[in-house]
């Protein structure tokens, strides 16, 4: 059977503050700019999620999109929608919130929750301009 690729395209908006407790106040401020304001900042985040394998031969389908929403939902997109991503988010306690490491903690949230397929890529939209992709590699 072939490999298969598909995709979801799901949406939060979060608010965060790039701090690190490591660096100290001038530090922050000199790497982060204006993302480190201390009263925090929100993005409208796109997330894209693909699952890799083969079509089942009965159904045609790698994953049921609708299973593969309701997962992503509940395991990612209930948690960060309208969050505070440095405050709300125990999956993003003590992480600097960047678009980097937001990626990373989503990845590890969904790794191994797919019935079907296995999670292949995650696309991260900070803005319309602004993207992280991840794909599992350590």
């Amino acid at each position: 059977m072939p490999t298969v690729y598909v995709t979801r395209r799901l949406h939060f908006n979060a608010a965060h503050r790039l701090h690190s407790d490591r660096l100290d106040a001038d530090k922050n401020e000199q790497i982060y700019g204006s993302c480190n304001n201390p009263n925090y900042h929100g993005h409208n985040y796109e997330l894209k999620v693909t699952i890799k394998g083969e079509p089942d031969p009965v159904t045609g389908m790698v994953i049921d999109l609708k299973v593969l929403k309701d997962i992503v939902n509940q395991h990612v997109i209930d948690r960060l929608d309208h969050k505070n991503l440095n405050v709300d988010v125990d999956f993003m306690k003590g992480i600097v919130p960047t678009a980097e490491n937001i990626v990373v903690a989503i990845w590890n949230q969904l790794e191994k929750k797919f019935p079907n397929g296995a999670l292949y890529e995650l696309v991260l939209y900070e803005t319309p301009r602004n993207m992280v992709v991840y794909r599992g590699e350590k």
